[in-house]
């Protein structure tokens, strides 16, 4: 489709050349847990697939930018599968003081055994950054709320979450801690599918402060979500309804006070009882589908600390008691320009006191057949590409926009030339568009 690629500044992500002594390692369950003791920089170690039931220690492996550490299942067939402790003793993948790893093509089997979390990295000495977990399948991590897949509880940056299917967790990812400490920075999330989770599809935490740890990011970072699907059921909260997707606010000053988040090319999809999205600090969020809340599908506002500039630009949203909802004015810049809104009450709340809030098309959930191919809340089925000559208004000015990724680019990763058309497609349907699904996004890279 197009897409650039996005350099997010993140060193290393590409291991390069190998370095000289590098080695491919085969274990299985009965002695895998040596080999893992015993990586390097650029070893790989390929694991057979079976049932590991001892967990996997990810402790004080350290690869570098030009050698990544890669442990990883088969990609196909029967896989290896890693089963969470009935015992509770420890998570299934414990990660502390390590970097350049990947972990790649496990299957993580929670076995509903309550609060054992898929993936953790934990508080340790020593830091943990440029982790990177793709195509992993984690599964019945749903006995609690609080059961986590993906959790970090240390400081961590350069983290790569991409391509992985978490099923029917309490939390699907819960980056940083609950306090606002042990932030999760310049991090991309990106091609995952996240489904049916009793709490959160995601939430990376608020920031208090950027700690002073050796070769953390002190300086502007970008923490990217992009073309991943996050579905919630219509399960209980028990421990509080929350939005598929939350997003906190950074430190007030200093270090990290500059940062943002880009939050384009997702689908967001049904949430009975809160919103889609909830963002605070400074966030765009362009490009995306919002389909079926009884809530809001965009709201902004204080959350932990103050919102200061929201860009929220080229969205379809669909099927929502309220589309762009702004419970506090930005601080700094308020943008909410070219979206497509079929909703109750299509844009509430204080960006009627902003500027920037300007060519939207808005229009009631009944009308929206009169302006897409197939609206609708069913998977599978929808379809939110305009009719031919509908959709369309002025040319919109997308240099406010310029700094970030994709910005000229609609969910589809196609330009957006004048960017004329509302909403999240620049174009009618096409025969190679990927069908709105319970799946992952394809080709979006």
């Amino acid at each position: 489709y197009g897409m650039r690629t996005i350099v997010l500044g993140m060193a290393g992500f590409l291991a390069l050349a190998a370095p000289a002594g590098a080695r491919t390692v085969r274990a299985g369950p009965s002695n895998y847990q040596a080999a893992v003791a015993g990586l390097a920089a650029g070893d790989v170690l390929e694991l057979a697939a079976g049932e590991y039931a001892r967990g996997l220690d990810v402790v004080g492996l350290v690869g570098s930018p030009e050698g990544w550490i890669v442990i990883r299942g088969p990609a196909t067939g029967k896989r290896a599968v890693f089963l969470g402790d009935p015992g509770q003793n420890r998570n299934t993948v414990e990660i502390e003081g390590s970097s350049y790893v990947a972990i790649e093509n496990l299957v993580l089997d929670g076995q509903d055994v309550a609060n054992v979390d898929a993936i953790k990295a934990r508080r340790g000495e020593k830091p943990t950054h440029h982790i990177r977990i793709e195509s992993c399948t984690i599964v019945r991590h749903g006995a609690t709320q609080q059961t986590v897949g993906i959790s970090t509880k240390c400081p961590t940056w350069g983290w790569v979450i991409r391509k992985n299917r978490i099923s029917g967790a309490g939390t699907g990812m819960y980056l940083g801690n609950s306090d606002g400490s042990d932030p999760f920075v310049a991090g991309a999330i990106e091609g995952n599918l996240v489904e049916d989770t009793v709490g959160y599809n995601l939430q990376v935490k608020h920031q208090v402060e950027r700690p002073a740890v050796e070769g953390m990011p002190q300086g502007e970072s970008v923490t990217i979500l992009r073309h991943n699907v996050f579905i919630k059921g219509d399960g209980e909260s028990p421990d509080g309804d929350r939005p598929n997707v939350l997003v906190g606010t950074f430190p007030e000053s200093g270090a990290g006070s500059r940062d943002r988040y880009e939050i384009y090319g997702n689908v967001f999809f049904h949430n009975p009882r809160e919103s889609l999205l909830q963002a605070t600090g400074r966030v765009a969020i362009h490009d995306n589908i919002f389909v079926d809340t009884t809530e809001s599908a965009i709201y902004l506002t204080d959350h932990n600390g103050p919102l200061r500039a929201a860009y929220v630009y080229h969205n379809t949203i669909h099927a929502a008691s309220r589309g762009v909802s702004l419970g506090s004015l930005p601080r700094e810049e308020c943008r909410v320009a070219g979206n497509l809104i079929f909703a109750n009450e299509p844009i509430v709340g204080e960006p009627g006191k902003a500027a920037g809030v300007e060519g939207n098309l808005v229009d009631s959930v009944a009308n929206a057949r009169k302006h897409v191919a197939r609206p609708g809340t069913e998977l599978g089925r929808i379809d939110f590409h305009p009719l031919a000559g509908r959709c369309t208004g002025p040319a919109l000015d997308l240099s406010p926009f310029r700094a970030h990724a994709d910005f000229d680019h609609d969910f589809d990763g196609n330009p957006k030339g004048e960017a004329r058309i509302r909403g999240a497609y620049a174009g009618e349907g096409a025969s190679r568009a990927w069908k709105l699904d319970r799946a992952f996004k394809d080709e979006w890279e």
